[in-house]
């Protein structure tokens, strides 16, 4: 039994779903649920039967005591876990193309190449559930493998995978002004672009991902010659932060002289010093932890904050994404 289609998909685990199960924020696993089969991991054995009727979301308990989480296996996720058969493209460069090419339900977009299928999965869902995700690869063994996977997550009505080698044979020419995008994941770009400025509508969107400034560069020259509009070139590069509580030292007041006197004056009559806390300015003393009196005055600890810093290993270049706009009369 195949996944259901997107826009049928319901909220329940049913027989022959694909379901992303979570065992961790850096382990996850593509599992299709078959009533008689099981699933072993260092949690426990999860019974696929147990599975079905529970809703996408919920927590299941093993054999052995563990629990994982089932999770939809939305186009996120899919980056996550999806077999690496080449070098993929990730969230954070996949949501800038699909946002500036401006897709929407309804759109015709052509993709070369296929690779993994990772941005191919969030196009399809970008334009689900009118329009169409064109996708071709030269590597016929790449793209069927794609396929099944389109299929398993019930995109097949969406995404027509193709053998062909757009470099040397351009896009197909059944689709001659029919599109409102292309996207190019290509060691040459530049031979593709002749042909898709053939396969784009007026106006139509192009975006190239080049992992070298040299690539960019040839490519903005053959967008500049087949009258190609609004070329801007960007990177994205990504940044995390940590967050944190600190603690200041402690900081010594200041006191005037005459308190300083009286405080060593004091110290020659009074028992050994307590920790004293001065409640809302009325002059009560009280046990705090936080505060201490000496000869000196009162030393202070500062309360907590939290701080944010980038971590000291951030993931560095990605590649450079090129946008252009064709103009045909």
């Amino acid at each position: 039994m195949l996944a259901r289609p997107v826009e049928e998909r319901r909220e329940t685990i049913q027989e022959g779903d694909v379901v992303i199960v979570y065992e961790r924020h850096d382990r996850m696993k593509a599992v299709s649920v078959r009533s008689g089969e099981e699933l072993s991991n260092r949690y426990g054995i999860f019974r696929h039967a147990d599975w079905i009727g529970n809703p996408f979301g919920c927590k299941v308990s093993g054999k052995a005591g563990g629990f994982v989480h089932l999770l939809a296996p939305t186009p996120e996720l899919w980056t996550c876990v999806l077999s690496h058969r080449t070098q993929i493209l990730y969230i954070a460069d996949i949501s800038f193309v699909i946002s500036y090419l401006e897709l929407r339900p309804g759109s015709l977009v052509a993709e070369s190449g296929t690779g993994s299928g990772s941005l191919t999965t969030s196009l399809a869902r970008s334009v689900a559930p009118t329009g169409h995700v064109y996708t071709f690869d030269f590597h016929e063994q790449r793209a069927n493998s794609a396929r099944q996977d389109f299929v398993k997550n019930g995109l097949e009505g969406i995404v027509m995978v193709d053998v062909r080698d757009v470099q040397g044979l351009g896009f197909p020419d059944t689709l001659n002004g029919k599109l409102d995008a292309v996207f190019l994941d290509l060691p040459q770009p530049w031979l593709a672009i002749p042909s898709a400025v053939k396969v784009l509508r007026c106006n139509g969107a192009l975006c190239s991902f080049s992992p070298c400034i040299e690539q960019v560069q040839r490519s903005c020259e053959a967008l500049r010659k087949h009258k190609f509009t609004d070329i801007r070139i960007f990177e994205v590069l990504m940044r995390t932060y940590e967050v944190r509580e600190e603690h200041l030292k402690p900081v010594q007041q200041e006191v005037t002289r005459q308190e300083t006197l009286e405080a060593s004056e004091d110290k020659l009559s009074s028992p050994p010093h307590k920790k004293v806390c001065l409640k809302g300015g009325t002059g009560q003393a009280s046990e705090c932890p936080d505060t201490v009196r000496t000869c000196e005055g009162l030393i202070r600890k500062k309360p907590g904050f939290r701080m944010a810093k980038p971590v000291p290993e951030t993931r560095g270049h990605t590649g450079y994404l090129t946008f252009a706009l064709a103009y045909t009369s």
